[in-house]
């Protein structure tokens, strides 16, 4: 006699209560829910009064840095809340497993952070915020990528959309990879690389602390929407087919182009040590990163130029009380960040 818990399936299980977490199938779901709870943090708890000060200061910032800035909060500002919409209308309704949906409610309570985050910037540096919230539709490069998520996900936005055949599961994994290997693989990754190269170097630290625990959450949002997409493939074998496996191929490729168009319209002079080539050069091989760990080959082999960004999201503990405060929710040592391989 087949157990319950041999009958979970990711989708599709009209035989397990979507209620009944235990005993759980998918362990590597809860690890993914545990480590996002050891990341527990909020905007509040990180002093801006540094970033305040830079933001008004006469020459303090350059224009470039100032319009490098303000265009990654535009782009991540609107990215949360599609992610977040993604996540609670149309991911959950059809992932019925319950250790799964478990992580996808603390990842949407993460996405609401995230917006947060953004309001918190905008009020404390006095920004405009109908600048910041329509750069989505005045840069175009920001609209390029947002629309491509929006095309890559509409299938399982579509209130009639079900998995109950071959071409259904192939359409809700493209849209899964679309969400979770390109929208949060790839398309936050040249923003992140910008961002965290101003703590690197002490200035906007307020800012840049945010995009480092912004990034360890990414890290583990990537790592689970990559098991989730290999289960479901495990489970589903006849959907991975060589002309499926090429589209998906296709799509990721298509993101890189435009995440560097992006990326060298938002560095078009080279600023904080960084230069166009560089990021283009980074996003492919984070994009060959993203395509192994969905089991697919690498298509660019390029070499990573940024090998701090893996060092970088080790908070450091030797910092005072008041830049610690938000790394103490870590208590059970050290993350492994190798399934995000930034």
């Amino acid at each position: 006699m087949i157990s319950l818990h041999d009958k979970k399936r990711i989708l599709n299980c009209a035989d397990t209560d979507p209620n009944k977490i235990l005993p759980m199938k998918y362990n590597w779901a809860r690890e993914h829910y545990k480590n996002g709870v050891a990341n527990n943090w909020t905007p509040e708890e990180v002093p801006m009064q540094q970033d305040v000060e830079l933001w008004k200061k006469r020459g303090g910032l350059s224009d470039d840095e100032r319009r490098l800035i303000l265009w990654n909060l535009g782009f991540f500002s609107t990215a949360e809340s599609l992610t977040a919409n993604n996540i609670v209308l149309a991911i959950y309704r059809h992932v019925t497993n319950p250790e799964c949906r478990q992580y996808l409610l603390r990842q949407a309570y993460e996405e609401a952070v995230h917006t947060d985050t953004f309001i918190y910037c905008c009020d404390t540096l006095g920004l405009d915020p109908d600048e910041v919230y329509n750069m989505y539709r005045t840069i175009p490069s920001i609209r390029d990528k947002d629309e491509f998520v929006v095309q890559m996900t509409k299938s399982i936005f579509d209130v009639r959309f079900e998995t109950k055949t071959t071409q259904d599961i192939q359409r809700f994994i493209h849209d899964l990879v679309g969400y979770y290997i390109i929208m949060e693989g790839i398309f936050f990754y040249a923003g992140f690389v910008m961002m965290l190269s101003f703590l690197r170097q002490n200035r906007m630290i307020g800012v840049g602390e945010m995009f480092q625990y912004i990034l360890r959450d990414e890290s583990v949002h990537l790592a689970f929407g990559a098991d989730l997409t290999n289960a479901i493939v495990d489970e589903n074998p006849e959907i991975w087919t060589p002309e499926f496996k090429k589209v998906i191929a296709e799509n990721i490729k298509k993101g890189v182009e435009l995440e560097i168009a992006y990326a060298n319209d938002c560095l078009p002079r080279g600023i904080l040590g960084l230069h166009a080539d560089a990021i283009k050069e980074y996003v492919q091989y984070i994009a060959d990163r993203r395509l192994e760990r969905i089991r697919l080959p690498k298509v660019y082999g390029s070499e990573n130029p940024f090998p701090w960004m893996s060092e970088i999201i080790d908070l450091k503990k030797e910092k005072n009380f008041f830049e610690t405060r938000v790394t103490e929710y870590q208590t059970g040592g050290a993350l492994d960040w190798d399934t995000a391989q930034i």
